[in-house]
């Protein structure tokens, strides 16, 4: 990922897969899965003059159901967003 450089306050997150799930023997396709509040960071912002970074790449999140800008790379899924839109770093 060294071709997206998050500005500001932004932050890169990769998000968890969705998992597989069954209903009664019936596999529910992707496009009925939710889709994961969980993901990893994998890059960020210098941050701005009022608000310093407190991620790094490498931290666990959970982030808001509607949380920042789906964006696809080389075939991966990746979303952009405010690091104030990220709700908790998972231990």
């Amino acid at each position: 990922m060294q071709n997206i450089k998050p500005l500001a306050d932004r932050v890169l997150v990769k998000p968890a897969a969705a998992e597989e799930k069954t209903v009664g023997g019936i596999i529910i396709p992707d496009s009925a899965k939710e889709k994961p509040l969980r993901g990893s960071i994998i890059a960020v912002g210098k941050g701005t003059k009022d608000e310093e970074m407190v991620l790094k790449a490498g931290d666990q999140v959970l982030y808001g159901k509607y949380a920042g800008t789906e964006l696809e790379l080389e075939g991966e899924k990746y979303l952009i967003m405010r690091q104030s839109d990220v709700l908790a770093i998972v231990g």
